[in-house]
């Protein structure tokens, strides 16, 4: 009998470019048909042919409280039936501004988007129109979205996809981004040396996960923000990803680093599509209408989105829940070591709060280069085992996964149960 998701493929490629809207659900990086998706429910999705899968993507991070949360889904329904969308300011714009104001230590101003990208692509712009200056800096392996001048060495999709840059990309466009190793500070100080009163900004993703997780080394993130403040350059965490994912001040509360500006996404919008950046008011008072730098978008702040953004950040305050929600995730990846140590396979993991990595190598990468040491072949087989098993990861050897609030001790279990078996086969 022919899979429904086969047949759904099949006719997506007819009508969109390698029949998905973004690049990583092609399963072209893994092999095989990707899982059309036809509903959630907590920590469980189903396909096109009504089988069911424990998800470890969560929307790729957003679902911090799982697919098709109460809370959520009611602030989204009482939302909607008093319009879609106005392209005016709203009240529950202010609330939810505030409130990212109260949980995250270094914003003081912040500016509602529709996207990761467009938050990062703006926070750039306004760093170079604050510092008068062009150069801006990011980090191998580290992604921030699609906008030219960071598709240069690119992770995530682009990486999945065997091109660390993007054709498009005009070269005089490119030659302005700087890119280094991630975790190497003695680099970082070498090029600060030279070329720091030219810089405008440094993006980086505090806890990498764009090129598989790999956690900042702490005299990392402080010689950035020791450097940043020495030569007047800006100091951008992207937190698109780990912003609430792995902690409940995001990872610079998390390190004890203040960054001069942040970019937010994916958990502020609960599912639906909402990003921000923010951070120092001298900073962001150069934004229009107040300063010179331009940004503009038709549904920033629409009412919808941000009603499923607030309702899961106050949900997420509950008392306890990131203490769960870190120790399932431990409990996850010091199990799966056990497992695969068992069955005589090379293989490491670790988590940063709910975000965590699983690596066929024998210690987990701290960096680009010690990524791409992992066998991403016994990754894909591993992936399509675990699939069969009804346990859905990234289709990628180079993405970060996700535990969330509704992962309990049955998920778990099952999930463990299928990756013993799982390892035993790529053993044989």
């Amino acid at each position: 009998m022919t899979s429904r998701n086969d047949i759904l493929f099949e006719r997506a490629q007819k009508s969109i470019p390698g029949g998905v809207n973004s690049p990583v659900r092609a399963f072209r990086s893994v092999g095989g048909t990707p899982r059309f998706v036809t509903r959630g429910k907590g920590a469980r999705i189903w396909d096109a042919d009504d089988k069911e899968y424990i998800d470890y993507v969560g929307s790729w991070g957003p679902l911090l409280l799982g697919h098709a949360h109460p809370d959520v889904l009611r602030a989204v329904q009482d939302s909607a039936v008093h319009g879609l969308s106005f392209g005016a300011p709203t009240e529950s714009e202010i609330e939810i501004a505030e409130l990212l104001i109260k949980l995250v230590p270094s914003m003081e101003m912040v500016r509602l988007v529709s996207s990761g990208t467009e938050a990062t692509m703006s926070a750039l712009r306004l760093a170079r129109g604050f510092t008068g200056r062009s150069f801006i800096l990011k980090f191998e392996g580290c992604y921030h979205g699609h906008a030219d001048s960071l598709l240069v060495k690119a992770g995530s999709g682009a990486l999945t996809l065997g091109q660390p840059s993007s054709s498009g990309v005009p070269p005089e466009v490119a030659q302005h981004t700087l890119v280094l190793s991630y975790n190497d500070s003695a680099e970082l100080e070498h090029l600060f040396k030279d070329k720091g009163d030219q810089i405008a900004c440094v993006i980086v993703e505090p806890v990498a996960g764009n090129m598989n997780l790999v956690a900042p080394k702490p005299e990392f993130l402080r010689a950035l923000r020791e450097l940043c403040t020495k030569h007047g350059t800006v100091l951008i965490f992207d937190e698109v990803m780990t912003g609430f994912r792995v902690g409940p001040q995001c990872a610079q509360g998390l390190y004890g680093i203040k960054p001069d500006l942040t970019t937010l996404g994916k958990v502020i919008g609960g599912g639906m599509p909402v990003g921000a950046f923010g951070g120092r008011r001298d900073i962001m008072n150069h934004i229009a209408p107040l300063g010179g730098v331009y940004q503009a978008g038709t549904l920033s702040g629409n009412p919808v989105a941000v009603a499923a953004g607030l309702a899961t950040l106050r949900a997420i305050q509950a008392p306890g829940f990131f203490d769960r929600v870190t120790a399932t995730t431990k409990a996850l990846v010091d199990s799966l070591q056990v497992r695969a140590k068992a069955a005589g396979v090379v293989f490491s993991a670790q988590h940063v709060g709910s975000m965590f990595g699983i690596y066929f190598r024998a210690a987990p990468p701290t960096s680009f280069a010690e990524v791409m040491q992992c066998d991403k072949d016994l990754f894909n087989k591993f992936f399509h085992a675990m699939l069969d098993r009804g346990v859905y990861l990234a289709p990628s050897a180079y993405e970060a996964g996700f535990v969330g609030g509704a992962h309990g001790e049955a998920e778990i279990a099952a999930t463990l149960k299928a990756a013993e078996e799982s390892f035993h086969s790529l053993a044989r």
